[in-house]
């Protein structure tokens, strides 16, 4: 079906006669490409919601070539992205599976004991300062306007309170 008026000019009605015209033809097209028959609906589906959206920008001479060729395109697009999701998905994968297997690895509610500990030996400012921070989320000017002190104090305080927690931390965990 060659096209003899501008696509600017497709209306529902006429871009329905199009759609049920070309819908399943393209899709059985895409078999050649694929079996997936969720994958190759999407892609046609696409292809006509492009169509739909773009008609006034596009100027297609032969419509059922321009149906084929961006449905072509467009599997060939999701086939791509689709096998680098898969090596991704598998990388991740592997990667987890390393760091289950990894001697770094260390149970969570072990950790959390530790932590806490440390946490609790440090001074009492400093431990108050440290909790108002990352457990209740205050930032250094909330918790400077808090205290009444100033910026630079709460940050001496939080670097006293990291160093002291990762030392004690680190020497738990050898």
């Amino acid at each position: 079906m060659k096209s003899q008026y501008p696509i600017s000019k497709i209306d529902t009605s006429s871009f329905r006669i199009i759609y049920d015209l070309y819908f399943e033809p393209v899709c059985l097209f895409l078999n050649y490409y694929t079996r997936d028959v969720a994958a190759i609906e999407d892609v046609v589906q696409d292809v006509f919601v492009s169509l739909w959206e773009n008609k006034e920008y596009l100027e297609i001479q032969y419509l059922k070539t321009y149906l084929y060729n961006a449905a072509r395109n467009r599997m060939l697009n999701y086939l791509r992205n689709k096998e680098k999701r898969v090596v991704l998905l598998n990388k991740w994968i592997e990667e987890k599976e390393m760091a289950e297997t990894s001697p770094d690895c260390y149970d969570m509610e072990e950790f959390s004991a530790i932590l806490k500990k440390a946490v609790d030996q440090l001074p009492e400012k400093c431990r108050a300062i440290f909790i108002l921070n990352k457990e209740r989320k205050l930032t250094y000017q909330q918790i400077a306007d808090h205290y009444h002190i100033s910026v630079k104090t709460v940050e001496t305080q939080m670097s006293i309170a990291l160093k002291r927690i990762r030392k004690q931390v680190a020497s738990a965990l050898e």
